[in-house]
């Protein structure tokens, strides 16, 4: 079977298994979400969205994170791999956000991929979920499954995101991403 036609199959599939898809991270609104993929990067979900909760209550803001401090950052999501980088680089990112956006999340790749911690495929979460452009964020998740499903032969999550940018239609990006995280 042709790769496009297992597409057609997976998408037939994930929209009957999936047919809604919340973002997973709790957010509200695109600063938040910002800062919770930031942190999700090596943990899980449910733990990001315990630690965010408290978090996003005192500082939801680039304003108020940046008063909060880095130790003040760290407190509250120590609990996560690498949060002494991690709390960081939200201090950093949410000082440039104040000082060369105006306090708003930048809508390129460029521009967020220039935050600390904001790597290609964060920025491809925001840019699909929040700015609604079409975007095929691939982590380890999907690429060992675009791998079992026979889609790509990537040896990277890069390879992986362009050889499903090339099967699957532009219309189903980014909530086929999603799916594929549920599933």
């Amino acid at each position: 079977m042709k790769k496009i036609e297992r597409s057609k199959i997976i998408i037939s599939e994930l929209n009957k298994l999936y047919p809604d898809t919340p973002i997973p991270l709790d957010h509200n609104g695109p600063y938040t979400l910002l800062i919770a993929v930031v942190l999700s990067a090596q943990s899980t979900d449910k733990k990001v969205n315990e630690l965010t909760k408290d978090l996003f209550k005192i500082a939801d803001s680039p304003e108020k994170m940046v008063k909060l401090g880095i130790n003040n950052i760290y407190q509250h999501i120590k609990q996560l791999g690498l949060s002494g980088q991690k709390s960081k680089n939200v201090f950093n990112l949410s000082k440039i956000l104040i000082d060369k956006f105006n306090g708003k999340v930048p809508n390129t790749f460029e521009e967020l991929e220039s935050l600390p911690g904001v790597g290609h495929k964060t920025a491809s979460v925001v840019m699909a979920q929040i700015f609604n452009i079409p975007s095929f964020p691939v982590d380890t998740h999907i690429h060992r499954l675009s791998q079992r499903w026979g889609l790509t032969k990537g040896k990277s999550v890069k390879q992986t995101e362009k050889d499903l940018k090339q099967i699957f239609p532009i219309s189903e990006w980014n909530k086929l991403h999603l799916q594929i995280i549920f599933y």
